[in-house]
């Protein structure tokens, strides 16, 4: 476990907390409700590509200690937006150290600036990533919200695997299997490549599952939880990272479907209410997080991959996948 400390008078500035993988939905504005918090309490993580100060740690506003708010830098609507810098100053000796992030449609979330602050290391071995139990490093993840809409989460996941599908397409079509992913990856990868015989299909692949075959199959394997890292394609195959309790979730199948039943209800038989939840509008990914996604891969250079992501860019929301 580590601590951040103020790097102008050493005060600590957190409780114990633990370095996990940065989340997909990290900086993603969504709608223009109020968000959950963005990391599980006792854990932060560090962005390695960030959009703000290089090497900015984000954590749980429940795990800071000793700062005090500055209210002339809480821009925002019904919080602060984070636009006027570091809101949070050290209470021992004043010096700004953080920017706390509240307003509505962004996640709940504390930057930590890495100019202003300082991580220190706790004594805890590195535990390797364990694949076999990834289902314990975190619940799997239905597309849809309990409140009955699309959960902001898929959309980032999502928006990430389809920069990732669309770079290694080559520019040619792409299948993907029918299921979850085809409701929501599918529509984005028809509207963004040209029409015709797939040269490419997306399947699923990770701990547990068949290992995909052959140079056409484009690999959406997970990423853990708590380390970062990609679970490795054997030899051949091109993996495409995703989030890894989108992809349990995708894993695990489809939902049982519902089945009537004479007299008591025998154990295991679901009931047939409340019907599933199904939203009203289509889904769409998340525009920002494909963008961002695409414009780091090694492959935009190309320039076919550029058109598309200045087409996407240029378009906006008017884009229909998304």
């Amino acid at each position: 476990m580590d601590v951040f400390v103020c790097a102008g008078c050493e005060a600590v500035l957190s409780a114990p907390v633990a370095r996990v993988a940065l989340p997909v939905h990290a900086r993603q504005r969504w709608g223009h409700s109020l968000m959950p918090v963005l990391m599980e309490s006792g854990t932060y993580a560090v962005d390695p590509e960030p959009g703000g100060p290089a090497g900015a740690a984000v954590l749980a506003p429940g795990d800071l200690r000793g700062t005090v708010l500055l209210p002339e830098r809480c821009d925002g609507c019904c919080g602060s937006a984070g636009g006027d810098g570091p809101n949070l100053a050290c209470v021992r000796c004043g010096l700004p150290v953080a920017t706390r992030v509240d307003d509505c449609g962004y996640w709940q979330e504390v930057w930590c600036d890495p100019g202003a602050t300082r991580i220190v290391p706790g004594a805890d071995a590195e535990v390797p990533s364990r694949w076999a139990e990834l289902a314990e490093e975190c619940a799997p993840l239905p597309p849809v919200a309990p409140e009955g809409w699309w959960d902001p989460r898929w959309a980032a996941a999502v928006g990430a695997v389809l920069a990732g599908v669309v770079a290694l397409s080559g520019g040619r079509p792409v299948a993907v299997e029918p299921g979850p992913l085809a409701a929501t990856l599918g529509r984005a990868v028809d509207a963004l490549l040209p029409p015709g015989p797939p040269g490419r299909t997306v399947v699923l692949a990770g701990p547990g599952l068949p290992v995909p075959e052959g140079p056409r199959a484009l690999a959406l394997v997970p990423v853990h939880p708590r380390t970062g890292e990609v679970w490795p394609c054997p030899g051949g195959v091109d993996g495409v990272p995703l989030d890894a309790a989108v992809w349990l979730h995708v894993a695990q199948g489809p939902d049982e479907l519902p089945h009537p039943a004479a007299g008591r209800m025998p154990a295991g038989v679901h009931r047939d209410e409340p019907l599933p939840l199904r939203p009203l509008t289509l889904f769409r990914a998340d525009l920002d997080v494909f963008l961002r996604t695409l414009s780091r891969l090694p492959a935009f250079h190309e320039p076919w991959l550029r058109r598309i992501h200045e087409e996407v860019r240029g378009r906006g929301y008017a884009w229909a996948p998304f």
